[in-house]
Parts: C-alpha cells; structure tokens; sequence
C-alpha cells in the first residue's frame, strides 16, 4: 500500500514539474508539447506548397553536395559524385506539384539558354520513370532528370518544401538553395553563384 501511495506521488510530482517547466517556458518541453504536427501548408486550394528558404535549411558540413546513388529513368544507379565539375542547378520536383509545373517551363528555358556552361539536373523523388519522363516533355525540359525513391539525395538536403533548387559550384559546393523560381530569378542566381551571364532566354 505504501509503495503504491509512493509511486502515485511520484508520479503527481513529475506531472507538476512538466507543466511548471512550460509555463516558465522551457523551449525544449514547451515546443514538444504545442507541436501542431502541421507539414503542409495550403496557399490556395488544391496547391501544395510550404514555406521556402527559410524552412530549406542548408546540408550540415561544409555544404559539399551529398554523394548519395540516385537512378535513371532505366534503373542504373548513378553517385551524385559524378555531377561534381561544372557549375550545377539541381531541381527537386514532382509531377503533382502545381508550384513545379509553373516552373519548370522556365528552367528549360535557361537551360537552353546557358548551354553546357551549366549543367541543370532534375532529381524526382515520387513519380515512377514513365510519369517522371512523360511529364518533364510536357514542359519542355531535356536536361538529365533522376529518380530519388530512397528519397537519400531529398533527405541529405534537409528538403522540406518542393519546388526546391539547389546551386552547386564545379568543385562540389553547395552556394545558395531556393523555393520557387521564374526565368529572371533563375538566371540572376546563375550570374551571381557562378559568374556566368545568361542570355535572354
């Protein structure tokens, strides 16, 4: 009886020392506590996006592009190692993506426009082969595009939004991360991440 009454009293303690933990504000119990475990924001109705830049965090280290093995719409394992040597923009996208579909049009166009100065490579964490494919022609993009099932590489860049954009110097390293982006937005962050001018698309 006795150690029941004293783990009761344990127990009615611990409780008191929580709540007085929060109410004096605790960050760490306050915010494990209130957690919405919200993930998704919805702007407009039918549209998928959440909160960009701030909420991309940059990859943890030196901000070296992760080496990671993504695949090709055939199913051959690729290291993303073998990027590394020219100026990157790796695009994270999705097909069922509306802020994706609205700009992928544009990234084919500066694509087009930069040549093999820059190497533009769409990483798809979602959609099968067909679908990844079939989708990328209807927007006009040719460039490299793979597929990330493991979602390792989407992990490895703390990715939480999609549309996001990543800016890879020819030596591996990670320069500047973006949400949403339109053909002048794109080709200013080119001249200005890899010194590279961008005709006018």
């Amino acid at each position: 009886m006795e150690a029941r009454v004293r783990r009761r009293t344990v127990a009615i303690v611990a409780g008191l020392l929580v709540l007085a933990l929060i109410a004096v504000g605790a960050p760490e119990v306050r915010d494990a506590v209130s957690d919405s475990g919200v993930d998704v924001v919805l702007d407009e109705p039918g549209e998928y996006q959440q909160p960009v830049d701030a909420t991309n965090p940059p990859a943890s280290g030196a901000n070296a592009f992760p080496v990671v093995d993504v695949l090709t719409a055939d199913g051959d394992v690729v290291s993303t190692a073998s990027f590394v040597g020219t100026p990157l923009v790796v695009n994270l996208w999705f097909a069922a993506c509306p802020p994706c579909q609205r700009e992928m049009p544009d990234f084919a166009a500066v694509d087009a426009a930069t040549g093999d100065a820059v190497r533009f490579i769409g990483i798809n964490p979602l959609d099968d082969p067909e679908r990844m494919l079939a989708f990328a022609a209807s927007t006009g993009v040719t460039y490299d595009l793979f597929r990330d099932p493991d979602a390792a590489l989407t992990d490895a860049l703390s990715t939480v939004a999609f549309p996001l954009t990543v800016f890879v110097t020819a030596d591996g390293t990670i320069v500047g991360r973006d949400g949403v982006l339109d053909a002048e937005q794109l080709a200013e962050r080119i001249e200005r991440y890899f010194g590279i001018e961008v005709p006018s698309a």
